[in-house]
């Protein structure tokens, strides 16, 4: 099957590529031919080759990179490792990210800036690495969420704090890279089952999710691989003409009346 979208052919570096959203986008671009170079955190529990083997299944190539996105050098091997296995870069992913647990009282000046470090700079480090490598037309894509991107979330405000930032970040990056055709855009995941929110430590749980999700007018929470499409959509020709906008991916939760 030919495709129109752009997408065959291109090179995508994804941050948080080991598990999740950017383990579900590696595969996403493998099935429209782009390959991927995806950083991971040697200390996630995640085995990295699983995406490897997920992407090669779909027909792809993907190449890990260690990376910690709180260091400069980090973001910037991750973005030449694409330029010096595939010649080229086309579209950064920032998907990398932590989610802790914290209310006001309890919160040290390390938990605030260890969540921004990662969450907001570590996006900016990623998008900044890549740009100077992009040559010609290009896209990129941060992951926001509905906690701070729309909701408050109590014992979070750290968390929301710096979601919230990428929607101000991205806004002004897509102003500011326009004039190089570079698009930029920021995809809102609601309630996502994934490993992080699986999480029912410092997020909600199995058991919180399947009670969440009876509130979604979808009927339940979603999943890796939808969020990942509304992202390879923003990446691809086919929304050629959209930047500095977000797009909530919540199975309608946003816009429910409350009852």
């Amino acid at each position: 099957m030919i495709r129109d979208d752009g997408l065959e052919g291109k090179v995508a570096v994804i941050s948080g590529g080991g598990s999740g959203i950017g383990q579900a986008l590696a595969v996403a671009y493998a099935r429209a031919g782009a390959h991927s170079v995806v950083g991971y955190l040697p200390a996630d529990p995640h085995d990295v080759n699983e995406t490897v083997q997920a992407v090669e299944a779909a027909g792809g190539k993907c190449v890990p990179v260690p990376v910690d996105v709180r260091s400069i050098n980090g973001t910037e091997t991750l973005a030449q490792t694409a330029l010096d296995v595939f010649g080229r870069l086309d579209i950064s992913i920032a998907a990398a990210g932590i989610l802790r647990r914290a209310a006001l009282e309890d919160m040290t000046d390390q938990a605030w800036d260890d969540m921004m470090a990662v969450d907001l700079s570590g996006v900016m480090r990623t998008f900044r690495s890549c740009a100077t490598r992009m040559d010609g037309p290009g896209a990129m894509v941060a992951t926001s969420s509905i906690a701070g991107g729309v909701y408050g979330w109590e014992e979070h405000s750290h968390y929301a704090a710096a979601k919230s930032g990428l929607l101000g970040m991205c806004r002004s990056l897509a102003v500011e890279l326009a004039p190089r055709k570079i698009r930029v855009n920021t995809v809102i995941p609601g309630l996502i089952e994934s490993p992080q929110s699986l999480d029912g430590v410092n997020s909600l749980g199995r058991k919180g999710l399947d009670e969440a999700g009876r509130l979604i007018p979808w009927g339940r929470v979603g999943n890796v691989d939808e969020a990942a499409r509304v992202i390879r959509f923003l990446t691809s020709d086919d929304s050629a003409y959209v930047t500095g906008q977000q797009i909530i991916v919540d199975g309608g939760l946003t816009v429910r009346w409350p009852s």
